[in-house]
């Protein structure tokens, strides 16, 4: 049965997702936000009638070990065999400086070597298109393979034996074969020669952007594959990082929550940027200012939609997928997301936030300025009208609207820190402007938001539930964490979400019934809500355990069943993954405290 034990390779254009027998079983052409040529993730199966996959069988195979290469998004994966033969499989997606700039094709790598023995294989590549749809027409040439579709060619370039692939005869593995998949156009090099200088830059690439990483003491290896995982997610192109690169892992079983997650949330994509800013990779940061740059000016009446393509422009209207199972058979599949027809009054202070550093990094060679100061002023704008409209909320309500407090919170971000960004640029009459925007926001929510009752802030104003974006209302400088009102609030977040370890997102029916499995972020916020209370112990076991339940090569997916462990939900999830980075280095021993007085 198909799980989310999945490692992932890419180069920031494209992503595949590959089991641990090395079977690539999810990956979309010709950027993360299309048709998944590999489709087996959402069908189930994998025998001698299944497509949708790219494998190697080994005869008689009797166990399967996989890794990363160091600090790279390189991928190896070792097959033995009952006689003691050996496979070893290396795949990757080429990403290198070149020229003055990244290469960063639509291209997968992957290497067959025999390590022991004499290993019988069987290679099968079987592509599909429109979403499982449709099966490419093949062509073959002497060291290719091409599949067609009325929209798509691809060319597999291959070393190996074309007539053993193209007829997926077992044969027996003498020496290494490389096998190139990427686009219809003759490969005019020698291909052993490059797929080796390919591998070996790419190392080199990822090998030194980790070396400039700012990493805690403790937890190095978790933190730096969590960093890869998110600069795996993050579209370079234009700058826009997806909530992960799946669509319709269902967040429980059997659930019907189902939601297509390859597309740039605005909220979602300021934690990455955050926590990428933490360890110092403040480039993507920039990307992604140019991405919502370009978003903002296209905004009309400076109104924000939630989500976006990683290409802004065109609509993501959701439709299901007739033609794909579901993972584990739990459909439906959907293509595109609804919420981007939403009213989500977060997303202003979500983009305000993620620029705000533009203008106080000096680290930056191309810094915030009056320019883009007065194209943020039109978001804040916005929030400020918005703040007290009801809305879909940060959980994307599908069926009714509220005046949602982490909403109003976030309105309340956006006018204080363009009032903060004023000063910095020594603009007064601007300054006091963004800050009397701030304060009315900020004392209606104070407000309105406390249930003395509960002795709370509650998820909506005037309201009775408890949910977990409360959290982070000291995390955004709206409260301090001493203030008795967010101790009490801490309190009623433990009484109500917390099952076992983890944290629910909120603990009342909505559109799907009650929610079943925990939302990894949350229980992430609450680490760092413990740590900023003052319970660090707790938040540090806390932490261990949530780190137990990273699948076999460190990643996350969205959900986690708080009674198996199971993970749940779209993978990997760029939420958990930059929950684990900033929990980490906020529990983390300093390398200071490590190196002077020992650990």
């Amino acid at each position: 049965m198909q799980d989310l034990d999945l490692a992932v390779v890419g180069n920031s254009v494209i992503a595949t997702l590959i089991d641990r027998r090395a079977r690539m079983v999810w990956s979309c052409w010709p950027r993360f936000d299309g048709d998944p040529l590999f489709c087996s993730l959402l069908n189930d199966s994998a025998g001698d009638g299944a497509t949708g996959f790219f494998d190697v069988v080994l005869a008689n195979q009797t166990g399967a070990t996989q890794g990363y290469v160091g600090n790279s998004a390189i991928l190896t994966t070792m097959l033995t065999d009952a006689a003691g033969g050996a496979v070893r499989i290396t795949d990757l997606a080429p990403r290198f400086k070149q020229y003055g700039r990244i290469f960063r094709p639509t291209m997968l790598l992957r290497r067959i070597e025999p390590v022991a023995g004499t290993p019988r294989i069987r290679i099968r590549l079987r592509p599909r298109f429109d979403y499982g749809a449709l099966e490419p027409t093949r062509t073959y040439g002497s060291n290719h393979i091409r599949f067609l579709s009325p929209t798509q060619a691809l060319r597999l370039t291959t070393d190996a034996p074309i007539s053993y692939i193209a007829e997926e005869t077992p044969f027996l593995l003498t020496g290494p074969v490389n096998l190139v998949l990427g686009a219809d156009e003759p490969f005019h090099a020698n291909l052993a020669e490059t797929a080796r200088e390919f591998r070996e830059r790419t190392e080199d690439y990822w090998q030194d952007w980790v070396r400039y990483l700012s990493v805690p003491f403790e937890w190095q290896d978790a933190v730096i594959r969590a960093a890869i995982t998110l600069k795996l997610c993050a579209f370079e192109e234009t700058g826009g990082i997806v909530a992960a690169l799946t669509t319709s892992i269902p967040e429980a079983p059997n659930s019907g929550r189902t939601w297509d997650y390859r597309y740039c949330w605005l909220r979602d994509a300021f934690f990455v940027v955050h926590a990428l800013n933490r360890l110092g990779a403040t480039l993507t940061m920039e990307d992604y200012i140019r991405y919502i740059t370009n978003v903002a000016d296209s905004a009309e009446d400076g109104r924000l939609r939630p989500v976006y393509r990683i290409v802004p422009g065109r609509p993501l209207p959701e439709r299901v997928v007739d033609g794909l199972a579901g993972y584990r058979g739990m459909g439906p599949v959907r293509d595109g997301n609804q919420a981007e027809d939403q009213v989500q009054n977060d997303a202003y202070g979500s983009v305000i936030l993620a620029a705000a550093q533009m203008f106080f990094d000096r680290r930056l060679p191309r810094p915030g300025d009056l320019a883009l100061f007065q194209r943020l002023e039109r978001l804040g704008e916005r929030a400020a009208l918005s703040a007290f409209e009801p809305d879909a909320g940060p959980w994307e309500f599908r069926g009714r609207k509220s005046v949602h407090t982490f909403s109003c919170v976030m309105c309340w971000v956006a006018c204080d820190r363009l009032a903060k960004i004023a000063a910095a640029l020594g603009l007064p009459d601007r300054t006091t402007y963004w800050r009397h925007a701030a304060d009315g926001i900020h004392s209606t929510v104070l407000e309105r938001a406390w249930n003395q009752q509960l002795n709370s802030f509650v998820a909506t104003l005037d309201g009775t539930e408890i949910d977990a974006t409360l959290l982070l209302m000291q995390e955004v400088g709206f409260v301090s964490a001493t203030d008795p009102r967010f101790l009490g609030t801490v309190a009623a977040v433990e009484r109500t979400l917390k099952r076992g370890d983890y944290l629910l997102r909120y603990a009342v029916a909505d559109d799907f019934g009650m929610p079943e499995t925990a939302f990894t972020v949350c229980t992430f916020w609450y680490i760092d809500t413990l740590v900023a209370v003052g319970r660090r112990d707790e938040a540090r076991a806390l932490f261990e355990k949530i780190l137990a339940r990273r699948n076999h090569v460190g990643l996350l997916s969205e959900d986690i069943d708080s009674a198996s462990g199971v993970l749940w939900g779209n993978f990997p999830q760029t939420y958990s993954m930059v929950g684990l980075i900033v929990s980490a280095m906020r529990l983390s021993k300093s390398w200071e405290a490590a190196f002077w007085r020992g650990w």
